[in-house]
């Protein structure tokens, strides 16, 4: 993907508000007709209004829930219907959870799994070979900043560990359709000021370590538009204060008496 975007043809997951919907908008801004989703079909029929008020692009709104494979098989067909072709794929839509493990509630590992990794996964095998057909097409995937620890960040190692091996498999997934003309590209923010961030407690609390969705935006923009010949891999946007970068060992410690 690169050079001439107008008139392409993208989905965009999780794209009714948040990073999602700030990712369709930038699609629509260099000329994409866009199917958006998302599980509640008012915001995002409100979304889709708006962009198409904003960008006079096609936009698509598709409820969607990625954990169930027969939504996602109905966002691919109806967006092939209307516009005849899938040029981009973006996948957004996650939820997250905060607990020390112990702690963590059992339903919340299903859930975790189905959105964050599954759904992502069954989502690119079902655009794929249309895809390697057109020999071209992106698939740029939300994955995490998290993933950059060693050791993952404490609270949050169900969603990272699951957000590590999405991340490995794109990787791969990279050097398997390489030679198709398909880029597969990687976004690993830091904690970003959405509605989903906003319910971290501790993680949150002072703003200024905060990104808001400007610097994926660009980012998206980048990996859409830089030349037909180069795939940005991954591109890691972390505010230089994010929480994730503290040290995973306290700078101040109770030491036991010698």
């Amino acid at each position: 993907m690169g050079q001439e975007l107008k008139g392409k043809v993208a989905i965009v997951t999780g794209a009714s508000r948040g990073i999602g919907k700030a990712l369709a908008l930038t699609c629509a801004g260099l000329g994409i007709n866009i199917a958006i989703a998302a599980r509640q079909e008012g915001p995002l029929r409100e979304t889709a209004d708006e962009i198409a008020e904003k960008y006079k692009v096609k936009v698509l709104p598709v409820a969607c829930d990625v954990t169930k494979l027969e939504d996602l098989e109905n966002l691919v067909n109806k967006t092939k219907e209307k516009f005849g072709k899938i040029d981009i794929l973006i996948n957004n839509a996650g939820v997250s959870s905060q607990y020390p493990f112990p702690e963590q509630p059992m339903e919340d590992f299903e859930r975790l799994a189905h959105t964050n990794y599954l759904g992502y996964v069954r989502l690119i095998r079902l655009v794929i070979n249309d895809m390697i057909k057109q020999k071209s097409g992106a698939i740029i995937n939300m994955v995490s900043g998290s993933t950059l620890c060693d050791p993952l960040p404490r609270n949050f190692i169900v969603y990272s560990s699951l957000k590590v091996g999405l991340r490995a498999f794109l990787k791969g997934l990279f050097w398997e359709l390489r030679d198709y003309g398909i880029k597969v590209t990687s976004l690993l923010p830091g904690v970003t000021d959405t509605d989903l961030t906003g319910k971290l407690k501790e993680v949150t609390q002072d703003t200024s370590r905060l990104m808001t969705t400007e610097a994926i935006e660009n980012a998206l923009r980048f990996a859409l538009t830089i030349p037909v010949n180069v795939c940005p891999l991954e591109i890691a946007i972390i505010n230089q204060q994010t929480p994730w970068t503290a040290p995973v060992i306290p700078f101040k410690q109770q030491h036991p008496d010698k």
